[in-house]
């Protein structure tokens, strides 16, 4: 009976440092989340006019997937210290529907993942024209789309010159053609196998 009630009390212990971590993770989602939307360097793109708000949808749904694993953690760290039958199974109810719920993100997520690249692709292709028809006025969301993936421009950076960061002007140019030539061979060789 002893080592019983020592094995059960070790897995109380397991699980309440388990939920521990799950409710600390769900702090981090959140802090990454309202991070990104409104300190990152996303929060330039929500001054224009053309705001991904698709992008922004999906970090709202990150700040409350945070908020679901907070409090899943929480009930489970009050389930396993009462060790109360009734809240430790809606806690694993709570983390089947979690997971249920990730794979078909992740299904989701791959499926769409074209699409999304479209989306961005086109949204560039807009602030890109909008800057030629109209230097004079600047162009806020090309000026982030260049800072965040340095680069500059589309096949010239010669029409989009003030747009671009200026440590991207330099020898750092070699680096940046270097490592996406190397990605791309990657790519290839990856859809060979």
């Amino acid at each position: 009976m002893g080592r019983f009630r020592g094995g059960l009390r070790c897995i109380k212990y397991l699980l309440l440092g388990f939920n521990l971590l799950f409710w600390l993770a769900g702090s981090a989602v959140i802090g990454f989340g309202l991070w990104f939307r409104f300190g990152g360097t996303m929060k330039d793109f929500s001054s224009e006019d053309k705001s991904p708000e698709y992008f922004y949808m999906g970090l709202y749904v990150l700040v409350g997937a945070g908020a679901l694993m907070m409090a899943v953690g929480f009930f489970g760290c009050c389930g396993a210290m009462r060790e109360s039958q009734c809240v430790l199974g809606s806690f694993f109810t709570c983390l089947l529907v979690i997971f249920a719920a990730e794979v078909t993100t992740g299904v989701f997520a791959f499926i769409g993942k074209d699409v999304a690249i479209r989306h961005v692709q086109t949204m560039y292709e807009e602030a890109y024209n909008d800057y030629l028809r109209d230097r004079e006025r600047g162009n806020g969301t090309l000026i982030t789309f260049h800072s965040t993936f340095q680069c500059c421009g589309k096949e010239s950076s010669e029409q989009v010159q003030p747009t671009c960061p200026k440590e991207l002007l330099g020898p750092k140019i070699f680096g940046m053609i270097f490592s996406m030539v190397l990605c791309c061979a990657i790519r290839t060789s990856r859809d060979m196998i």
